[in-house]
Formats: C-alpha cells, structure tokens, sequence
C-alpha cells in the first residue's frame, strides 16, 4: 500500500509518520492523472450544477412549457440555442431536461445495480439450485431486446416517467446479477471467508461485509458504464413515444419534437443531441478511467 509521511514535533524532536493510503484514497489520486476521466468528471458536474441553477432560474410552466410566438427562432442572443415549434427557448429545455435524463438514468440503473447485485450474491455464494434457478431467470431476460421489454412493460402499465424507470430497471438487473456472480465466486472461497464461517457469522453478514466489499471494483465501472447507456435508452424509448411525454422536456423527446423540422430547423435536434452525445461521452470516459484506477495491474 503506499503510504504518506507527515512529520510531527514531539518534546522537541521531528518525528516522521508514514500513513498508508485507503483504497478510495489511492483510487482518487490514481483517478487525477488521467486527464479524461478529469473532464468526464469536470463535465458531469457542471452539468448538474447547471440543471440544479436552471430549476430555480426557470418556472415550468411558463418557461418550459408554455407556448409563445416566438417559434422557429435561429440561435440569438435573445435565445442562444433558438427556439422550437412551440416558441420555447431550447437552452432552458436543455438544462431543465438534464434533470429528467439524468434521474431516469440513475434511478434504474440504482434499481438495476440493487436487484441483480443480490441474486447474483446468491447465486455465486450458494452456487448449486439457487445458482441455476437465479441465472435461468437472468437469461431469460438477457435474451430478450431490451426495447422489447421496456415497449411490453410501458405498454402494460402506460406512459408515464416512473414506469419508465422500472421498465428499464427490468432490462438492467441482469447485466449486474452476471457480474455479481462472477465477482463473488472469486473470492467465496477464499481463507477470510472461511474463517467467518468458522466463527459462526452469519450467512447474510458474511456476504454484505466481507463478500461483495471485494467485489466492487468490476461493479462500480460497470454501474458508471451503464448509466450512459441508460441515458440513451430512455432518449430512444421517448424519441419512440413510449418513453416520457411531452410537453416534458427529457432529451429524447425533444428530438421526437424536432424531427419533423430538421430540415428548416435542425437547431431543433441538434442542441438535444449534442446534450446525449458529450453527457454519456464523460460518464464512458470517467468509466474507463475508474477501471484503470481500480486495476490491481496498474498499481505501480
């Protein structure tokens, strides 16, 4: 582990203290040296920052869904990213819709992460009947498109933000239950494992405190990896129809509203894709640098 001096004085004599450095500590310092995960995470939060401002400079109803005579408006100082068939400015819909991408993304990847981490600790700990069971079920959703099962999902309970969530929850478990089992099989058997079983720990103590806090480096890379790719699922699925509806301002539906002008006013579609591309752009960059920062290999 490495480790840090600091120097104290005691009864007059310097005295050198050498301090090893925890896991989340040698991970962010490793983290800093890379400049993309730098701008991933430099992005991300001037990103949420800007949406958090936007909640408050804006009102809904009237500066984000209300209409005005102001419609088709090229990029202006008075609206700098123009404004859409409606009359509503695109930049304060960009950044109001920010907030809408960014829950439904996380929200069901956390819903996702929460679900599959505990059948796939199951199944890896277990192993045997559960383990077959667990992973028939997982397969069984992995080989279903995952639009198909958001389309079934909104369709059966309708359309709605919250529905949305779950149906995408659905089509993430099992990304995280395969990685979940992978993970924990690798060190179920190891000696401190054994060693808490010979202590009579419990089962379920076992697994939350010493077996999956050895397992989270593939699942925190994986979580952020995902929450890009959530992002864009949730734009498809209400670029679609069956996602959010408007007049809400998620990214997604923003480009169902602008297709029809794309030619006369590709601001319309251009503005929301561009907020898609460079949002899940950062959160892969700040994935790939996480994996390398938690890369035992990389350590030196």
């Amino acid at each position: 582990m490495s480790k840090t001096r600091k120097t104290i004085i005691l009864e007059g004599e310097e005295i050198e203290i050498y301090k090893g450095r925890s896991m989340a500590q040698e991970t962010w310092r490793r983290l800093k040296r890379n400049k993309g995960a730098m701008i991933g995470i430099i992005f991300l939060v001037a990103l949420m920052l800007a949406t958090t401002v936007a909640s408050f400079v804006y009102d809904y109803d009237k500066d984000i869904i209300a209409m005005s005579k102001d419609r088709f408006m090229p990029p202006s100082k008075d609206h700098i990213l123009g404004t859409d068939n409606m009359g509503r400015d695109i930049f304060a819909r960009v950044l109001y819709g920010a907030k809408y991408s960014l829950v439904i993304s996380l929200g069901s990847t956390a819903i996702g992460l929460a679900v599959g981490l505990f059948l796939g600790a199951l199944a890896g700990y277990y192993g045997g009947l559960i383990d077959n069971i667990v992973m028939r079920v997982t397969d069984i959703f992995y080989s279903i498109p995952y639009i198909m099962i958001a389309v079934v999902v909104v369709s059966m309970l309708g359309t709605s933000t919250m529905n949305l969530l779950l149906a995408m929850a659905l089509g993430t478990f099992s990304n995280f239950a395969r990685i979940g089992r992978a993970s924990v099989m690798t060190v179920r058997d190891q000696e401190f494992i054994e060693a808490g079983r010979a202590i009579g720990l419990p089962t379920w103590k076992t697994i939350v405190k010493h077996v999956l806090p050895n397992c989270l480096s593939p699942i925190i890379v994986q979580t952020t990896l995902k929450v890009g790719s959530n992002i864009i699922s949730a734009s498809s699925l209400s670029f679609l129809g069956v996602g959010v509806t408007p007049p809400t301002p998620e990214w997604g539906a923003m480009l169902s509203d602008g297709r029809s002008y794309i030619r006369s006013s590709g601001w319309m579609c251009l503005f929301p894709g561009l907020a898609i591309m460079f949002t899940v752009l950062a959160l892969n960059l700040l994935g790939d640098g996480l994996r390398d920062a938690m890369d035992p290999k990389l350590k030196r």
